[in-house]
């Protein structure tokens, strides 16, 4: 059965807003997306509830002003309210070190953004099918 999920992205990067809006709206999801411009709006956003709870996830970036996607998960896994929220790293960067790093902070996957919009969409639609078939706490 399919669940509609409460997506946070949280990226500074103005078109690759609009494309992860435009590859949501291509693939027909049915999940509700919410926006963060860097990792402070996305904390005040999670603990606020601005984001619902139930089915709740993270699309992360990595390089990002103000608290760096690391930062942001560090801060996260810190608050006994949001560390078992689910983040997937969606991000440009292909650094081993940022791959590690995200890894030791317990994310649930890490993708490079496809160049190619196709790919993108493909990618997105992969991540929200996945996500809306798994059980969640």
């Amino acid at each position: 059965m399919d669940r509609v999920m409460n997506i946070l992205h949280v990226d500074d990067d103005e078109i690759d807003v609009m494309n992860v809006q435009r590859a949501f709206a291509k693939a027909k999801s049915r999940s509700h997306l919410f926006h963060a411009e860097d990792g402070i709006v996305a904390l005040e956003m999670l603990r606020a509830g601005t984001v619902p709870r139930e089915r709740r996830m993270v699309l992360l970036d990595v390089n990002m002003p103000r608290m760096s996607g690391i930062e942001f998960l560090e801060a996260l896994r810190a608050d006994a309210q949001l560390r078992s929220t689910p983040v997937v790293m969606l991000t440009t960067s292909e650094e081993e070190r940022d791959r590690v790093q995200a890894y030791d902070r317990h994310v649930a996957g890490y993708h490079v953004k496809p160049v190619k919009f196709a790919a993108f969409v493909e990618l997105l639609t992969t991540l929200d099918r996945y996500w809306s078939l798994a059980e969640m706490p």
